[in-house]
Parts: C-alpha cells; sequence; structure tokens
C-alpha cells in the first residue's frame, strides 16, 4: 500500500510526539540540576531556573561518595555483563545444539522464572545468599543474576537460525564442540551479544532493589543506592540530586548511543528464521 502524503505527517507526527514524551523527563533532570534547592518544585511550576547554577554539578563531582558509587557501579556492570554473556551463551548453544537427556526438561526449569515475578523471588533470594554468607560482597550484586533466562532465550534462538551444515562438517572433519563453539559460532555472535551486554549493563547499572537488601557497606553503595540515599542524607537539595542523577544516566545514555546500531541488528537477526 503507498502511504499518502497525509499519512507520512500523520506518522511522523506521531513519531516526534513520542520521542518529546521519551525525553521531557530526562531533559528537565538536566535542566533542574542548574536549579537552587527551593527552586525545583517551586509552584506554580518552572521549567526553566530564573538563574542557572552550576555549583550543583561541581559538588556532585567533588563528593567522594558519588565517585565511589560511580566507579564501583562501573566495576560490578563490566564484570557481570562478561560473565552473563559467558554463562548464557554456554548454556544457549547446549541447549540449541546438543542432545543430552533431559534436555527438554532442563530447558523449561531455566526458562520458567521469565515468567515468575522477580519481587515473588526476591525473599529467598536473600535467604540464599545470607546463608552463604555473601552479604555486603560485590559478589552478592553479580553471581546471583548471572545466569538469566531471558538472555539465554534469546541466544539460543540466534544459534537454533544457524546452518546445521556448517556443524556438521567440522564434526566430519574432527574439530571438537569447544572448537566449534569458539572458532564458528562466538566469531559470528556479535548481533545478539551487543544485545545480551547492552541489556545485562542496564540491568546491573539500574537495580535498586537488590542493593539495598544486600549492601551495607558505604563503600560498596551502587550508583542508585547512593542516589536513593540521598534525600534521607541531604534534605532537600533537589538541584543537587537531578545533578547526580544526570551524571549517573551519562553512561547508560553514552552506550546507547554507541551501540544502538548493533542492538536493531541482533534484534532482527536473532529474530529470522
Amino acid at each position: 500500500m503507498t502511504s499518502t502524503p497525509l499519512f507520512r505527517a500523520a506518522r511522523l507526527a506521531l513519531v516526534a510526539l513520542i520521542a518529546i514524551s521519551a525525553l521531557l523527563p530526562l531533559a528537565w533532570m538536566l535542566i533542574a540540576g542548574f536549579k537552587g534547592k527551593n527552586e525545583v518544585l517551586r509552584s506554580p511550576f518552572q521549567f526553566f531556573p530564573e538563574i542557572w547554577i552550576v555549583d550543583n554539578y561541581a559538588s556532585i563531582l567533588q563528593d567522594p561518595q558519588f565517585l565511589m558509587a560511580m566507579g564501583v557501579t562501573f566495576l560490578g556492570a563490566v564484570i557481570f555483563t562478561v560473565l552473563s554473556l559467558t554463562v548464557n551463551s554456554f548454556a544457549a548453544y547446549a541447549f540449541a545444539r546438543l542432545d543430552f537427556r533431559g534436555k527438554r526438561f532442563w530447558w523449561l526449569y531455566c526458562i520458567t522464572p521469565m515468567f515468575i515475578p522477580a519481587m515473588a523471588i526476591l525473599l529467598t533470594s536473600f535467604v540464599v545468599v545470607s546463608n552463604l554468607g555473601m552479604l555486603n560482597t560485590l559478589a552478592v550484586l553479580i553471581i546471583p543474576g548471572v545466569a538469566a533466562a531471558a538472555q539465554m532465550f534469546f541466544i539460543r534462538q540466534f544459534y537454533l537460525n544457524m546452518p546445521v551444515a556448517i556443524e556438521e562438517a567440522a564434526l566430519i572433519d574432527g574439530a571438537s564442540r569447544w572448537k566449534i563453539f569458539t572458532t564458528i559460532f562466538l566469531p559470528q555472535s556479535q548481533g545478539p551479544f551487543v544485545v545480551v551486554g547492552v541489556a545485562s549493563y542496564l540491568a546491573y547499572w539500574n537495580a535498586y532493589v537488590w542493593p539495598i537488601l544486600t549492601i551495607q557497606d558505604p563503600n560498596l553503595f551502587q550508583i542508585m543506592q547512593y542516589l536513593g540515599n540521598f534525600r534521607s542524607d541531604r534534605g532537600n537539595e533537589w538541584g543537587l540530586l537531578m545533578a547526580g542523577s544526570t551524571l549517573a544516566a551519562l553512561p547508560t545514555i553514552a552506550l546507547l548511543l554507541v551501540f544502538q546500531r548493533y542492538i536493531v541488528n541482533g534484534v532482527r537477526l536473532a529474530g529470522m528464521k
């Protein structure tokens, strides 16, 4: 069906409306960081400050706890992403290409958590890590979430779509399963790996409930945990909080801007049959 100029204009207007709706809260947060502490929630509402103040951004960048939280969160997110890609790609390859007893049962067992709300197993998970002595360690933020059903499912779909003939030819030539995985599957996994890697990184970076349950040591505070405690620790310094929130969002925004093209291609490749 050929689209008319009126239809294209309506579609463009709808896209612009969605884009503005999505970016408006981010723009307000950025601008609120330039307001005084009593100006952010002033009534009647003013989008722009009367006087632009840069002290909020300068002050938050000089806060050692903020810098510590950013550094610890970045370190944890990188480790979490690498482990997530490793564990989930191994499992995805096994479920996509190997035959073993009980494979169907174990696959259903692995993807069942996709259909269970995370809050429903939060208390059980806390009891487990508490009994293992993992509280107040970086490991408690990383290990419990490394094996993720959604990431495993996504990579498995990509591996299922890869030609079987390539793998059979390698087996006939005497290649081991490990060699097939590392020399054939891994080099072609860039698309789904970018999608899974970005999703894992964002999940770790934006985590809030789990860190406040398991971390009490200020040296291990995650950035969302730090910002969540900001109001109780520093009263109504809303401008400072908005400045910190803006700076905390910059790494994730940069990540999405750099990998947006790879994310789209990765989703498309994983969905091809």
